[in-house]
């Protein structure tokens, strides 16, 4: 059984960051590096960073399949469109529908706030990613790339889904 469950304590940012090192050991060293892969963990998924953001309006889920935590989302609505800033899976649970499941509940949360579409970023070099978001509805409306700080930057595609 696949579960979306708010993210809102310190308890529940920590599973999400301990969910981030895993995944994002798993899948991202080959496509971005080692250096960069720590880089954006800590600056983008650590507990620390996620009390940021959700101070700024981003709200975050951890993604349970038998009650065992999975994966994680984030989502921010900016202006008439609803953000996904972050969607990520375990290897071990990738197939399972769980990604499928989370973008569901996305859409259904856009659709709750008006909201005219869904957009996120992803990895040129991430092509199952791609591919799944394809399948799911989403465009590619442009390429973009983003220096994050020390010396390393984002090489992504803009993707978008009309609602």
């Amino acid at each position: 059984m696949i579960e979306i469950k708010a993210a809102t304590t310190n308890s529940e940012f920590k599973i999400i960051e301990d969910l981030a090192h895993q995944i994002w050991h798993q899948h991202y060293p080959d496509i971005i590096g080692i250096a960069q892969v720590e880089y954006m963990l800590n600056k983008y998924n650590s507990a620390k960073a996620i009390t940021a953001d959700v101070k700024t309006g981003t709200q975050f889920y951890y993604l349970t399949f038998d009650e065992i935590p999975v994966g994680y989302t984030a989502i921010k609505a900016e202006n008439d469109i609803l953000f996904l800033s972050k969607l990520y899976v375990s290897q071990a649970f990738r197939g399972k529908g769980i990604g499928k499941c989370a973008l569901n509940f996305i859409d259904e949360e856009a659709k709750k706030q008006q909201l005219s579409a869904i957009r996120l970023k992803v990895n040129k070099y991430n092509t199952a990613s791609i591919s799944a978001y394809e399948k799911l509805g989403f465009k590619t409306i442009k390429a973009s790339v983003t220096d994050i700080g020390n010396g390393f930057i984002m090489d992504d595609f803009d993707m978008e889904k009309s609602l």
